[in-house]
């Protein structure tokens, strides 16, 4: 069986200049980055002695496009690398196996390149917007790109640039760890004896998405009141760290009166299976999802990891956590008593068991769309197949005038 290797490409507006990349996706291991490896090619009769500058870019929107007047900006552009790549500047670049073959293949106009994201650089996140919002999509989002010009601060011109939207991820550490999270708290009622107590336990502490998350619910009543049902929740916090804004979002939600109500005296232990997902929550403004190209690959935004010792409060951009919320309604008078109990959302790491499960899923799934896409095609020689970077979501991308 012949495997392909998948290269996306992108070519400025007049076809002069050629972005190649191997992947879209680049991996944050928490003590390192993959770097943004490729090959752009540039004809060289275009040049005229002129350059050809790189510029690896992020850009923070942390408010609606349709609500900027009076020169207010909801959104601030960073450099974070930025270099020559032709002619190059460091002739003895070590070059990685994908970028050997590029250009190999391509011939003597590929000129490879290679950009680092900076240390503690914050992982790719959308925000969803509501159905009828066409603007750009606020959250966090990396973009390489590439121009022609005498120098780096030349103007850039749309007609000799090349822009290509890209992703930093977090995946799941190989060992999800023995650890069951839990939390047991109790409630007392005014001119009542005895409390009700709520314990809530996970089956883990780390899952990946599409996995359902077990809440083991103890409830032993005490008291003289009743639990007239259970609520249960998985909750999605977001954090967005430039305007120090907070706010929670449901994922996955379930109610329940089955072994209610918990009359006094009475103890109930019950399994809830809850699912989150992003297909469930399409076109909920204020959602979270991993920074996305294609809608068929998009996940929830995975959880914020930091490096050991350090704490999730020092990151920034926009910080994701997720909990299990499980809440006892106890009648008019009782109110409700409630406990949130944290887990991790991630992918799966490459190499291990569940990621190709993952791969294994998702290529049932657009098996049939590729074999109709026109976006791309194969070359039988050295099996590099080349999709174009104008299928996925480029008209959001900020260019220069």
């Amino acid at each position: 069986m012949v495997v392909s290797v998948k290269v996306f490409k992108k070519a400025t507006p007049n076809g002069k200049v050629t972005f190649y990349l191997g992947r879209r996706d680049f991996i944050d291991h928490l003590d390192y980055c993959d770097p943004v490896d490729g090959v752009i090619v540039v004809e060289p009769e275009y040049l005229k002695n002129r350059k050809v500058f790189g510029q690896l870019a992020t850009t923070y929107r942390y408010g609606r496009e349709e609500d900027e007047v009076m020169g207010v900006k909801f959104s601030k552009e960073l450099i974070l690398s930025r270099e020559q790549i032709v002619p190059m500047t460091n002739p003895n670049m070590e070059m990685t196996p994908m970028q050997e073959k590029l250009v190999r293949k391509l011939g003597s106009n590929a000129h490879p390149f290679t950009f680092h994201f900076p240390p503690n650089s914050p992982s790719s996140v959308t925000l969803q917007q509501e159905g009828d919002d066409n603007g750009k999509p606020l959250g966090v989002e990396y973009t390489i790109r590439a121009f022609v010009g005498d120098s780096e601060d030349d103007r850039q011109h749309k007609r000799s640039m090349v822009s290509l939207v890209i992703k930093k991820l977090q995946y799941a550490p190989l060992n999800r760890g023995q650890r069951l999270p839990s939390s047991l708290v109790s409630k007392g009622f005014t001119f009542s004896n005895g409390k009700i107590s709520l314990e809530v336990t996970l089956d883990r502490e780390i899952y990946y998405h599409g996995e359902k998350t077990a809440a083991t619910v103890q409830v032993s009543n005490n008291s003289k009141k009743s639990v007239k049902s259970i609520k249960c929740f998985i909750v999605q916090h977001t954090e967005i760290t430039m305007v120090n804004a907070q706010f929670s979002k449901h994922v996955a939600q379930l109610e329940t009166k089955e072994g209610c109500p918990i009359t006094p005296g009475a103890n109930l232990t019950k399994t809830f299976y809850l699912i989150p997902l992003a297909a469930n929550n399409k076109d909920r403004h204020g959602i979270a999802l991993d920074g996305h190209l294609k809608d068929e690959d998009v996940n929830l935004a995975s959880s914020t990891m930091v490096q050991e010792g350090k704490n999730t409060g020092d990151a920034c951009g926009i910080v994701i956590s997720y909990s299990v919320r499980i809440k006892l309604n106890c009648g008019t008078l009782g109110g409700e008593m409630q406990t949130d109990v944290p887990f991790k959302l991630l992918q799966p790491a490459p190499g291990t068991i569940e990621k190709k499960r993952s791969n294994a899923m998702k290529k049932m799934k657009s098996i049939e769309q590729h074999r109709n896409v026109k976006g791309y095609y194969q070359d039988d020689d050295d099996n590099i197949v080349f999709e174009d970077f104008a299928k996925m979501r480029m008209n959001n991308v900020n260019m220069a005038d």
